[in-house]
């Protein structure tokens, strides 16, 4: 079953050496896990991931190999843990359902009868009223229905019936492939850095100090230009229609990307660049600035990141006019072009799921444009997008 755990792992893309088996097998010869399910799925994590992202995969895996009847069954033998047999006081509950929980026995009694079932019942069940299985009456398992049941073994909610969750999974919001928050923004743009000194001398150079003491015999204290990441950053961010529902990402990839660059500068767009940009969307009808100019005021080492959905209508890409809210004299492709010339080092990331990316054309147009350029707001997108901008 361990050597199971271990490839299933791999094959999910956890990434654990053997050195590291060996070590979870010397731990639990050690009996650091003490016989219990949950002392042994700490210890696992900590010996087998190294990763953050790879939480959610881990919790996964773990639940697939060690759902078992019999493990569960030696779980509860050795130890319940007292907060699954106590009684759950933030229950949103009708009183209806409450009536219907008090006519099987009440909660005591539901998880008392959990605990007989799992040390009686030897193999599977489907669709029957008593053991613990699938697609049945039963208070216990999954897929079926039961006014107030424990759910088991279903990846998801169906009917918000259950009292309480079997197996609950942790950290799903750090999986790669999954949207991200500010804080993991953060840390996927740390990768675009270069650092350099410039600027007035201000901070001391404590080995060019010694060494000019040393040389010249008496004191010779030497300063030296801070060291920050030199990298020049220019987002155009996507506002309005289609991107209103992604709008939170985008503030917290706004963000972090204020707190990590230095040298940053931004303007917004409608679906797709056009002949002007603007800063300032309540003033975005007055106060515009041309597309020419920005090409022309920031030179070409700034790295380019464009943020947006790029879902429109294809005609917006392609035709003089085809604009939704005004009449571009020329295409949004020629304008695309033209930026990613001048700017060989840029990017698009969108908040679409890739998986999704296929079915609008217009994704696939824009890609095009961006030359496979285009990468999805996920942790691992965010990573691959980075690694680009750094060639």
């Amino acid at each position: 079953m361990f050597i199971t755990f271990f490839n299933e792992l791999k094959s999910a893309g956890v990434p654990v050496t053997v050195k590291e088996y060996l070590a979870l097998m010397e731990g639990l010869q050690a009996d650091v896990a003490e016989s219990r399910v949950e002392d042994f799925y700490y210890l696992a994590r900590t010996v087998l991931v190294k990763d953050e992202r790879h939480l959610d995969k881990f919790d996964q895996v773990f639940g697939h190999v060690f759902r078992g009847l019999e493990l569960l069954s030696e779980a509860l033998e050795a130890k319940i843990p007292e907060e699954w047999l106590q009684v759950i006081s933030e229950l949103n509950l009708s009183d209806e359902d409450k009536q219907k929980i008090a006519e099987l026995g009440g909660w005591d009694k539901i998880m008392e009868e959990l605990k007989k079932r799992l040390e009686e019942q030897k193999g599977r069940h489907q669709g029957g009223n008593k053991w613990i299985g699938t697609g049945g009456k039963s208070p216990y398992g999954a897929y079926g229905y039961n006014p107030a049941g424990v759910r088991i073994g279903q990846d998801k909610n169906r009917n918000f019936r259950a009292i309480k969750v079997w197996d609950k999974r942790e950290f799903k919001d750090l999986d790669d492939s999954v949207e991200i928050g500010t804080r993991n923004i953060k840390v996927a743009l740390r990768r675009l850095r270069r650092f350099a000194r410039e600027g007035a001398a201000e901070e001391l150079d404590l080995d060019g100090t010694i060494k000019g003491t040393a040389h010249k015999g008496y004191l010779d204290i030497r300063m030296r230009p801070e060291r920050r990441n030199a990298v020049k950053v220019l987002m155009f961010f996507d506002v309005g229609g289609s991107m209103d529902w992604h709008i939170k990402l985008a503030q917290e990839l706004f963000s972090a990307a204020r707190t990590e660059f230095k040298h940053l500068e931004y303007f917004y767009f409608h679906n797709c660049p056009y002949e002007s940009v603007w800063r300032d969307n309540h003033r975005r009808h007055v106060d515009r600035t041309k597309t020419w100019d920005v090409l022309h005021t920031y030179p070409a080492d700034y790295k380019v990141i464009f943020i947006g959905d790029a879902s429109m209508s294809p005609y917006e890409i392609s035709v003089a006019g085809g604009s939704v809210e005004h009449m571009n004299e020329e295409p949004g492709a020629l304008w695309m072009r033209r930026i990613t010339q001048v700017y060989p080092s840029a990017i698009w990331l969108n908040p679409v799921p890739e998986e999704h990316w296929e079915w609008t054309p217009s994704i696939r147009m824009m890609s095009e444009l961006m030359e496979g350029r285009m990468y999805g707001l996920t942790l691992d997108g965010l990573d691959r997008a980075m690694r680009e901008l750094m060639r």
